[in-house]
Protein backbone atom coordinates (compact mmCIF):
# COMPACT_ATOMS: atom_id res chain seq x y z
CA UNK A 1 0.00 0.00 0.00
CA UNK A 2 1.48 3.40 -0.76
CA UNK A 3 0.40 5.18 2.45
CA UNK A 4 2.06 2.30 4.44
CA UNK A 5 4.77 3.61 6.32
CA UNK A 6 6.58 3.57 10.05
CA UNK A 7 9.25 6.23 10.84
CA UNK A 8 11.19 3.28 12.16
CA UNK A 9 12.43 2.77 8.60
CA UNK A 10 14.87 5.19 8.78
CA UNK A 11 16.65 3.60 11.79
CA UNK A 12 16.71 0.02 10.81
CA UNK A 13 17.91 1.40 7.24
CA UNK A 14 20.95 3.40 8.97
CA UNK A 15 21.53 0.12 11.66
CA UNK A 16 21.84 -2.10 7.92
CA UNK A 17 23.91 0.47 6.62
CA UNK A 18 26.43 0.63 9.57
CA UNK A 19 25.80 -2.10 12.06
CA UNK A 20 28.76 -1.51 13.99
CA UNK A 21 28.71 2.16 14.11
CA UNK A 22 27.36 3.76 17.86
CA UNK A 23 24.51 4.75 17.42
CA UNK A 24 23.93 6.16 22.00
CA UNK A 25 26.51 7.38 23.95
CA UNK A 26 25.69 8.23 27.62
CA UNK A 27 28.53 7.70 29.97
CA UNK A 28 30.00 4.64 30.14
CA UNK A 29 27.03 3.14 28.29
CA UNK A 30 27.73 2.17 24.85
CA UNK A 31 25.50 0.94 21.81
CA UNK A 32 25.62 0.29 18.61
CA UNK A 33 23.36 0.69 15.22
CA UNK A 34 23.11 -3.30 15.33
CA UNK A 35 22.76 -4.23 18.67
CA UNK A 36 20.20 -1.04 19.02
CA UNK A 37 18.16 -2.72 16.70
CA UNK A 38 18.17 -6.44 17.61
CA UNK A 39 17.24 -4.88 20.95
CA UNK A 40 14.22 -2.97 19.73
CA UNK A 41 12.68 -5.52 17.85
CA UNK A 42 13.13 -7.77 21.17
CA UNK A 43 11.47 -5.24 23.45
CA UNK A 44 8.18 -5.25 20.78
CA UNK A 45 8.26 -8.94 20.97
CA UNK A 46 8.19 -8.12 25.42
CA UNK A 47 5.71 -5.02 24.91
CA UNK A 48 3.20 -7.40 22.68
CA UNK A 49 3.76 -10.53 25.52
CA UNK A 50 2.44 -7.50 28.18
CA UNK A 51 -0.88 -7.43 26.06
CA UNK A 52 -0.10 -4.17 24.13
CA UNK A 53 -0.70 -3.97 20.51
CA UNK A 54 -1.24 -1.40 17.60
CA UNK A 55 -2.83 1.67 18.30
CA UNK A 56 -2.33 1.24 22.08
CA UNK A 57 -1.03 4.64 23.44
CA UNK A 58 1.44 4.41 25.51
CA UNK A 59 3.04 6.54 28.74
CA UNK A 60 6.37 6.71 28.33
CA UNK A 61 8.31 8.40 31.97
CA UNK A 62 12.01 7.21 31.56
CA UNK A 63 14.87 9.96 31.40
CA UNK A 64 17.34 10.89 28.30
CA UNK A 65 19.28 7.56 28.39
CA UNK A 66 19.71 4.50 25.72
CA UNK A 67 16.41 3.03 27.66
CA UNK A 68 14.44 6.01 26.35
CA UNK A 69 14.82 5.50 22.84
CA UNK A 70 14.91 1.71 22.69
CA UNK A 71 11.56 2.00 24.11
CA UNK A 72 10.09 4.54 22.31
CA UNK A 73 11.62 3.11 19.07
CA UNK A 74 9.81 -0.53 20.28
CA UNK A 75 6.58 1.50 19.74
CA UNK A 76 6.65 3.17 16.62
CA UNK A 77 8.10 -0.50 14.94
CA UNK A 78 4.83 -2.21 17.25
CA UNK A 79 2.19 0.55 15.66
CA UNK A 80 1.68 1.67 18.97
CA UNK A 81 1.75 5.61 20.18
CA UNK A 82 4.61 7.09 22.73
CA UNK A 83 3.10 9.41 25.19
CA UNK A 84 6.31 11.43 25.88
CA UNK A 85 6.39 13.32 29.12
CA UNK A 86 9.23 15.49 30.15
CA UNK A 87 10.90 14.74 33.27
CA UNK A 88 10.35 18.28 34.88
CA UNK A 89 6.56 17.67 34.75
CA UNK A 90 4.53 17.93 38.10
CA UNK A 91 2.51 15.40 39.66
CA UNK A 92 -0.28 17.52 38.89
CA UNK A 93 0.56 17.83 35.63
CA UNK A 94 1.34 14.51 34.73
CA UNK A 95 -2.35 13.60 36.13
CA UNK A 96 -3.47 16.76 33.43
CA UNK A 97 -1.85 14.97 30.66
CA UNK A 98 -2.74 10.93 31.73
CA UNK A 99 -6.69 12.53 31.97
CA UNK A 100 -6.30 14.04 28.09
CA UNK A 101 -4.14 10.62 26.71
CA UNK A 102 -6.43 7.98 27.93
CA UNK A 103 -3.27 4.97 27.95
CA UNK A 104 -3.61 1.67 28.33
CA UNK A 105 0.27 1.39 29.40
CA UNK A 106 2.86 2.88 31.41
CA UNK A 107 6.48 2.40 30.34
CA UNK A 108 8.91 4.10 34.04
CA UNK A 109 11.95 4.25 35.80
CA UNK A 110 11.61 2.68 39.24
CA UNK A 111 11.03 6.00 40.69
CA UNK A 112 7.88 6.75 38.39
CA UNK A 113 6.30 3.21 39.27
CA UNK A 114 6.49 4.32 43.13
CA UNK A 115 4.34 7.74 42.30
CA UNK A 116 1.89 5.62 40.24
CA UNK A 117 0.80 3.85 43.57
CA UNK A 118 -0.08 7.21 45.05
CA UNK A 119 -1.50 8.29 41.50
CA UNK A 120 -4.96 8.51 40.77
CA UNK A 121 -4.64 8.65 37.22
CA UNK A 122 -1.69 6.77 36.73
CA UNK A 123 -3.07 3.70 38.70
CA UNK A 124 -5.89 3.54 35.69
CA UNK A 125 -3.54 2.56 33.41
CA UNK A 126 -4.09 -0.93 33.34
CA UNK A 127 -0.35 -2.45 32.00
CA UNK A 128 2.38 -1.45 33.53
CA UNK A 129 6.51 -2.47 33.39
CA UNK A 130 9.55 -1.09 34.03
CA UNK A 131 11.97 0.27 31.70
CA UNK A 132 15.05 -1.86 31.61
CA UNK A 133 15.59 -4.28 28.82
CA UNK A 134 13.93 -7.85 29.02
CA UNK A 135 15.30 -10.71 26.79
CA UNK A 136 12.87 -12.69 24.84
CA UNK A 137 13.41 -16.02 23.22
CA UNK A 138 10.65 -16.07 20.53
CA UNK A 139 11.88 -13.85 18.00
CA UNK A 140 10.67 -10.63 16.14
CA UNK A 141 6.84 -10.37 15.16
CA UNK A 142 7.81 -7.84 12.84
CA UNK A 143 6.53 -3.98 12.17
CA UNK A 144 2.95 -2.79 12.20
CA UNK A 145 1.66 -2.39 8.87
CA UNK A 146 1.20 1.26 10.11
CA UNK A 147 0.12 3.79 7.73
CA UNK A 148 1.33 7.67 7.24
CA UNK A 149 -1.37 8.83 8.97
CA UNK A 150 -1.41 6.54 12.46
CA UNK A 151 0.08 8.73 15.35
CA UNK A 152 3.72 7.37 16.35
CA UNK A 153 4.02 9.84 19.10
CA UNK A 154 2.26 12.61 21.42
CA UNK A 155 4.26 14.87 23.15
CA UNK A 156 2.68 17.86 25.18
CA UNK A 157 3.13 22.12 25.12
CA UNK A 158 4.95 23.20 27.87
CA UNK A 159 1.79 26.07 28.57
CA UNK A 160 1.16 25.67 32.38
CA UNK A 161 -2.72 26.96 32.62
CA UNK A 162 -5.94 24.96 31.25
CA UNK A 163 -6.50 21.46 29.28
CA UNK A 164 -2.55 20.44 28.02
CA UNK A 165 -2.27 20.91 24.28
CA UNK A 166 -1.34 16.71 23.02
CA UNK A 167 0.61 17.48 20.20
CA UNK A 168 -0.46 14.39 17.78
CA UNK A 169 2.61 13.00 15.54
CA UNK A 170 2.21 10.77 13.22
CA UNK A 171 4.88 8.47 11.06
CA UNK A 172 4.00 10.87 8.50
CA UNK A 173 4.42 13.94 10.20
CA UNK A 174 8.00 12.81 11.79
CA UNK A 175 8.96 11.83 8.73
CA UNK A 176 8.16 15.38 7.20
CA UNK A 177 9.58 17.09 10.31
CA UNK A 178 13.10 14.62 9.53
CA UNK A 179 13.60 15.54 5.99
CA UNK A 180 12.87 19.44 7.10
CA UNK A 181 15.32 19.40 9.75
CA UNK A 182 18.20 17.25 7.53
CA UNK A 183 18.30 20.25 5.28
CA UNK A 184 19.36 22.22 8.12
CA UNK A 185 21.47 20.56 9.63
CA UNK A 186 23.37 18.78 6.21
CA UNK A 187 24.49 15.55 8.18
CA UNK A 188 28.08 14.13 6.96
CA UNK A 189 28.83 10.49 7.38
CA UNK A 190 30.60 10.34 10.79
CA UNK A 191 28.85 12.84 12.33
CA UNK A 192 28.89 12.66 16.44
CA UNK A 193 26.43 14.74 17.50
CA UNK A 194 25.66 16.13 21.62
CA UNK A 195 21.49 16.18 21.39
CA UNK A 196 20.31 18.09 24.15
CA UNK A 197 16.89 17.94 23.36
CA UNK A 198 15.30 14.51 22.97
CA UNK A 199 13.60 14.93 19.91
CA UNK A 200 17.11 15.85 17.57
CA UNK A 201 18.35 12.27 19.21
CA UNK A 202 15.49 10.86 17.26
CA UNK A 203 16.47 12.65 13.98
CA UNK A 204 20.08 11.06 14.79
CA UNK A 205 18.83 7.55 14.88
CA UNK A 206 17.59 8.07 11.38
CA UNK A 207 20.33 9.83 10.22
CA UNK A 208 23.02 7.25 11.09
CA UNK A 209 24.72 9.58 13.26
CA UNK A 210 26.15 9.09 16.87
CA UNK A 211 24.49 10.65 19.70
CA UNK A 212 26.52 11.46 22.76
CA UNK A 213 24.03 12.44 25.60
CA UNK A 214 25.01 14.82 28.18
CA UNK A 215 24.88 14.18 31.48
CA UNK A 216 23.13 16.98 32.50
CA UNK A 217 19.24 17.25 33.74
CA UNK A 218 16.89 19.31 32.52
CA UNK A 219 14.90 18.94 35.40
CA UNK A 220 17.72 20.97 37.15
CA UNK A 221 19.31 23.33 34.92
CA UNK A 222 21.24 24.76 37.14
CA UNK A 223 23.26 21.97 38.08
CA UNK A 224 24.94 22.34 35.24
CA UNK A 225 28.83 20.99 34.53
CA UNK A 226 30.43 22.67 31.71
CA UNK A 227 33.93 21.54 32.72
CA UNK A 228 32.54 17.88 32.16
CA UNK A 229 30.42 18.76 29.43
CA UNK A 230 33.17 20.38 27.63
CA UNK A 231 36.19 17.35 28.54
CA UNK A 232 33.20 14.57 26.90
CA UNK A 233 33.05 16.36 23.51
CA UNK A 234 36.74 16.49 23.90
CA UNK A 235 37.04 12.90 24.38
CA UNK A 236 33.73 11.89 21.88
CA UNK A 237 35.20 14.35 19.44
CA UNK A 238 31.84 15.91 19.02
CA UNK A 239 30.85 17.50 15.75
CA UNK A 240 27.19 18.70 15.94
CA UNK A 241 25.38 20.39 18.85
CA UNK A 242 22.05 21.10 19.50
CA UNK A 243 21.06 22.45 22.20
CA UNK A 244 18.95 24.96 24.21
CA UNK A 245 20.06 28.90 24.48
CA UNK A 246 20.37 28.26 28.28
CA UNK A 247 22.63 25.25 27.76
CA UNK A 248 24.61 26.87 25.09
CA UNK A 249 24.88 29.88 26.98
CA UNK A 250 26.29 28.04 29.87
CA UNK A 251 28.73 26.14 27.66
CA UNK A 252 29.83 29.32 25.76
CA UNK A 253 30.62 31.64 29.09
CA UNK A 254 32.93 28.54 30.13
CA UNK A 255 34.85 27.70 26.69
CA UNK A 256 35.40 31.55 26.08
CA UNK A 257 36.44 31.85 29.59
CA UNK A 258 39.20 29.50 29.90
CA UNK A 259 39.91 29.39 26.03
CA UNK A 260 39.19 25.89 25.20
CA UNK A 261 39.59 25.03 21.93
CA UNK A 262 36.88 22.44 20.55
CA UNK A 263 38.93 21.39 17.01
CA UNK A 264 36.02 18.61 16.05
CA UNK A 265 32.93 20.93 16.56
CA UNK A 266 31.91 22.29 13.07
CA UNK A 267 28.33 22.78 13.67
CA UNK A 268 26.16 24.20 16.93
CA UNK A 269 22.10 24.86 16.65
CA UNK A 270 20.09 25.90 19.19
CA UNK A 271 16.11 26.74 19.40
CA UNK A 272 13.46 26.80 21.58
CA UNK A 273 13.86 30.38 23.26
CA UNK A 274 14.78 34.03 21.70
CA UNK A 275 18.54 34.44 21.03
CA UNK A 276 19.51 37.64 21.11
CA UNK A 277 22.90 39.38 19.90
CA UNK A 278 24.75 39.81 23.41
CA UNK A 279 24.27 35.76 23.48
CA UNK A 280 24.66 35.49 19.63
CA UNK A 281 28.19 37.46 20.43
CA UNK A 282 29.03 34.82 22.79
CA UNK A 283 28.45 32.08 21.23
CA UNK A 284 30.89 33.04 18.20
CA UNK A 285 33.58 34.35 21.07
CA UNK A 286 33.30 30.68 22.26
CA UNK A 287 33.09 29.16 18.81
CA UNK A 288 35.13 31.05 16.32
CA UNK A 289 35.62 28.53 13.62
CA UNK A 290 32.48 26.65 14.49
CA UNK A 291 29.12 27.33 12.12
CA UNK A 292 26.14 28.26 14.99
CA UNK A 293 22.66 28.94 13.80
CA UNK A 294 19.93 29.94 15.74
CA UNK A 295 16.68 27.88 14.71
CA UNK A 296 12.99 29.45 15.35
CA UNK A 297 10.52 27.05 15.69
CA UNK A 298 7.93 25.69 17.72
CA UNK A 299 6.77 22.18 18.77
CA UNK A 300 3.97 22.56 15.92
CA UNK A 301 6.50 23.84 13.23
CA UNK A 302 9.90 23.06 13.02
CA UNK A 303 11.89 24.85 11.52
CA UNK A 304 10.21 27.64 10.59
CA UNK A 305 13.31 30.07 10.12
CA UNK A 306 17.21 30.28 10.47
CA UNK A 307 20.11 32.47 10.96
CA UNK A 308 23.28 32.37 11.58
CA UNK A 309 25.37 33.91 14.73
CA UNK A 310 27.69 36.25 12.46
CA UNK A 311 24.75 37.96 10.74
CA UNK A 312 22.60 38.49 13.88
CA UNK A 313 25.46 39.88 15.76
CA UNK A 314 25.46 42.62 12.82
CA UNK A 315 21.69 43.16 13.04
CA UNK A 316 20.82 46.52 14.39
CA UNK A 317 19.23 46.40 18.07
CA UNK A 318 17.17 49.40 17.46
CA UNK A 319 15.19 47.30 14.66
CA UNK A 320 11.54 47.20 15.94
CA UNK A 321 11.53 43.12 16.09
CA UNK A 322 14.69 40.63 16.76
CA UNK A 323 15.78 39.26 12.77
CA UNK A 324 15.85 35.41 12.86
CA UNK A 325 16.53 35.38 9.19
CA UNK A 326 14.21 33.94 6.36
CA UNK A 327 11.77 31.82 6.61
CA UNK A 328 12.89 27.45 5.34
CA UNK A 329 11.68 27.35 1.87
CA UNK A 330 9.52 24.03 3.12
CA UNK A 331 7.25 26.39 5.00
CA UNK A 332 4.58 28.53 4.10
CA UNK A 333 4.97 32.21 6.53
CA UNK A 334 2.35 34.99 6.69
CA UNK A 335 1.70 37.41 9.00
CA UNK A 336 -2.05 37.95 10.33
CA UNK A 337 -3.91 40.01 11.96
CA UNK A 338 -3.43 39.80 16.20
CA UNK A 339 -6.82 38.73 17.69
CA UNK A 340 -8.08 36.81 20.33
CA UNK A 341 -10.86 35.04 18.89
CA UNK A 342 -11.10 31.81 16.07
CA UNK A 343 -10.37 32.35 12.30
CA UNK A 344 -12.60 30.24 10.34
CA UNK A 345 -12.32 30.61 6.43
CA UNK A 346 -13.47 29.00 3.71
CA UNK A 347 -11.01 29.87 0.92
CA UNK A 348 -7.74 30.85 0.45
CA UNK A 349 -9.90 34.55 -0.27
CA UNK A 350 -11.09 34.67 3.10
CA UNK A 351 -7.73 33.68 4.62
CA UNK A 352 -6.53 36.63 2.23
CA UNK A 353 -8.55 39.55 4.14
CA UNK A 354 -6.24 38.47 7.62
CA UNK A 355 -3.49 39.07 6.02
CA UNK A 356 -1.23 41.94 6.81
CA UNK A 357 1.18 44.18 4.76
CA UNK A 358 5.05 43.85 4.48
CA UNK A 359 5.92 45.40 7.54
CA UNK A 360 2.91 45.40 9.83
CA UNK A 361 3.17 43.70 12.91
CA UNK A 362 0.96 40.62 13.48
CA UNK A 363 0.52 37.10 14.35
CA UNK A 364 2.56 34.44 12.52
CA UNK A 365 1.16 31.89 10.47
CA UNK A 366 2.90 29.07 8.96
CA UNK A 367 1.54 26.20 6.54
CA UNK A 368 3.53 22.94 5.72
CA UNK A 369 4.44 19.08 5.33
CA UNK A 370 6.01 19.23 9.12
CA UNK A 371 3.41 21.96 10.09
CA UNK A 372 1.44 19.87 13.02
CA UNK A 373 -2.50 19.61 12.04
CA UNK A 374 -4.15 17.86 15.01
CA UNK A 375 -3.90 17.75 18.61
CA UNK A 376 -5.10 14.89 20.89
CA UNK A 377 -8.03 15.60 22.74
CA UNK A 378 -8.82 19.30 22.29
CA UNK A 379 -10.94 20.52 19.98
CA UNK A 380 -10.46 23.78 21.82
CA UNK A 381 -6.70 24.06 21.07
CA UNK A 382 -7.53 22.92 17.60
CA UNK A 383 -10.53 25.60 17.14
CA UNK A 384 -8.07 28.40 18.21
CA UNK A 385 -4.71 27.37 17.29
CA UNK A 386 -5.66 26.61 13.58
CA UNK A 387 -6.94 27.16 10.27
CA UNK A 388 -8.34 25.14 7.56
CA UNK A 389 -9.52 25.44 4.40
CA UNK A 390 -9.43 23.01 1.43
CA UNK A 391 -6.70 20.87 1.97
CA UNK A 392 -4.59 23.52 3.86
CA UNK A 393 -3.58 23.79 7.66
CA UNK A 394 -2.17 27.14 8.64
CA UNK A 395 -1.00 27.06 12.18
CA UNK A 396 -1.19 30.27 14.90
CA UNK A 397 2.42 30.53 16.32
CA UNK A 398 0.90 33.12 19.01
CA UNK A 399 4.35 34.94 18.23
CA UNK A 400 4.02 38.36 16.93
CA UNK A 401 6.66 39.56 13.85
CA UNK A 402 6.93 41.39 10.33
CA UNK A 403 8.60 40.61 7.38
CA UNK A 404 11.04 43.49 6.27
CA UNK A 405 11.22 44.63 2.47
CA UNK A 406 14.17 41.27 1.66
CA UNK A 407 11.94 38.91 3.05
CA UNK A 408 13.49 38.16 6.42
CA UNK A 409 11.28 37.49 9.40
CA UNK A 410 11.43 39.23 12.81
CA UNK A 411 10.00 38.56 16.10
CA UNK A 412 8.39 40.94 18.65
CA UNK A 413 7.27 38.37 21.33
CA UNK A 414 4.02 36.52 21.82
CA UNK A 415 1.06 38.34 20.86
CA UNK A 416 -0.60 38.29 24.51
CA UNK A 417 2.03 39.75 25.88
CA UNK A 418 2.00 43.45 23.52
CA UNK A 419 1.36 46.32 25.37
CA UNK A 420 -1.03 49.11 24.12
CA UNK A 421 -0.26 52.13 25.40
CA UNK A 422 -0.83 56.20 23.71
CA UNK A 423 -1.82 54.32 20.17
CA UNK A 424 1.53 52.39 19.92
CA UNK A 425 2.73 48.91 20.31
CA UNK A 426 5.32 48.26 23.10
CA UNK A 427 6.82 44.65 22.57
CA UNK A 428 8.22 43.29 25.91
CA UNK A 429 10.11 41.12 24.02
CA UNK A 430 11.96 44.23 22.07
CA UNK A 431 12.81 46.06 25.20
CA UNK A 432 14.29 42.85 26.89
CA UNK A 433 16.61 42.80 23.73
CA UNK A 434 18.04 46.33 24.40
CA UNK A 435 18.15 45.79 28.63
CA UNK A 436 20.00 42.27 27.43
CA UNK A 437 22.77 44.79 25.98
CA UNK A 438 23.51 46.50 29.08
CA UNK A 439 26.41 45.24 30.91
CA UNK A 440 25.62 43.94 34.19
CA UNK A 441 21.80 42.54 33.16
CA UNK A 442 21.50 38.99 33.14
CA UNK A 443 17.86 38.59 32.34
CA UNK A 444 14.72 41.57 31.56
CA UNK A 445 11.67 42.72 30.73
CA UNK A 446 9.01 45.01 30.84
CA UNK A 447 5.39 44.25 32.33
CA UNK A 448 2.32 46.52 32.43
CA UNK A 449 1.39 47.30 36.43
CA UNK A 450 -1.70 49.66 36.91
CA UNK A 451 -1.23 51.61 33.37
CA UNK A 452 2.64 51.82 33.72
CA UNK A 453 5.28 50.41 32.06
CA UNK A 454 8.12 48.58 34.74
CA UNK A 455 10.94 46.78 33.57
CA UNK A 456 12.02 43.94 35.70
CA UNK A 457 15.50 42.74 35.70
CA UNK A 458 17.84 40.08 36.58
CA UNK A 459 21.07 41.39 37.67
CA UNK A 460 24.84 39.50 37.28
CA UNK A 461 26.25 38.67 40.66
CA UNK A 462 28.36 42.03 41.79
CA UNK A 463 26.68 44.50 38.91
CA UNK A 464 26.10 47.78 40.12
CA UNK A 465 22.01 48.23 40.33
CA UNK A 466 22.51 52.00 40.20
CA UNK A 467 24.55 51.98 37.36
CA UNK A 468 22.17 49.47 35.59
CA UNK A 469 19.36 51.42 36.52
CA UNK A 470 20.82 54.70 34.95
CA UNK A 471 21.59 53.18 31.56
CA UNK A 472 17.73 51.36 31.48
CA UNK A 473 16.36 54.89 31.67
CA UNK A 474 18.79 56.05 29.05
CA UNK A 475 17.72 52.99 26.89
CA UNK A 476 13.88 52.55 27.47
CA UNK A 477 11.94 55.69 27.34
CA UNK A 478 8.91 54.56 27.90
CA UNK A 479 9.71 52.75 31.14
CA UNK A 480 8.45 54.57 34.51
CA UNK A 481 10.60 52.37 37.08
CA UNK A 482 12.77 49.93 37.55
CA UNK A 483 12.17 46.33 39.78
CA UNK A 484 15.21 44.18 40.85
CA UNK A 485 14.42 40.94 41.03
CA UNK A 486 16.63 38.00 42.40
CA UNK A 487 16.04 35.21 39.83
CA UNK A 488 13.40 35.50 36.58
CA UNK A 489 11.09 33.03 36.36
CA UNK A 490 12.00 30.99 33.33
CA UNK A 491 9.75 28.05 31.03
CA UNK A 492 10.63 24.75 32.17
CA UNK A 493 11.51 22.71 29.46
CA UNK A 494 14.18 24.62 28.41
CA UNK A 495 15.03 26.98 31.06
CA UNK A 496 15.74 29.70 28.61
CA UNK A 497 12.62 32.16 28.32
CA UNK A 498 10.67 33.94 30.76
CA UNK A 499 7.58 32.81 32.46
CA UNK A 500 5.57 36.04 32.06
CA UNK A 501 2.95 34.01 34.12
CA UNK A 502 4.59 33.28 37.06
CA UNK A 503 6.76 37.08 36.91
CA UNK A 504 3.33 38.97 36.95
CA UNK A 505 2.29 36.52 40.19
CA UNK A 506 5.45 37.64 41.87
CA UNK A 507 5.55 40.95 40.76
CA UNK A 508 1.92 41.24 41.97
CA UNK A 509 2.47 39.48 45.34
CA UNK A 510 5.21 42.06 46.22
CA UNK A 511 3.18 44.93 45.44
CA UNK A 512 4.01 47.53 42.43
Amino acid sequence: MQNEFNITDHFFLAAKNAPERLAIVKNEDRISFGELARQVKETAAYFRSKGLSKGDRVLVFVPMNLDLYRIVLALFYMGATAVFLDEWVSKKRMEECCKVAQCRGFVGIFKARILSWFSSELRKIPVKTGSSIQRMTNGDFGPAATLRTDTALITFTTGSTGIPKAAKRTHGFLDAQFKALIEKIEPTDGDVDMPVLPIVLLINLGLGSTSVIADFKASKPNTIEPEKIATLMKKEKVSRMVSSPFFLKKMAAYIADRKIDLPDLKKVFTGGAPVFQSEASLYKLAFPKTRVEIVYGSTEAEPISGILAEELIIASIKERGLCVGPVYHGTQTRIIRITEEAITCSSADDFSKFILPMGDIGEIAVSGDHVLREYFNNDEALRRNKIFFGNECWHRTGDSGYFDSSGRLFLTGRCSNLIYKDGQIISPFMQENLLMSISGVEMGTVLEIDSRVVAVVELHSGADMARVETRVNELCPEVSSVKFIAEMPRDPRHNSKIDYARLKVLIDSKGS
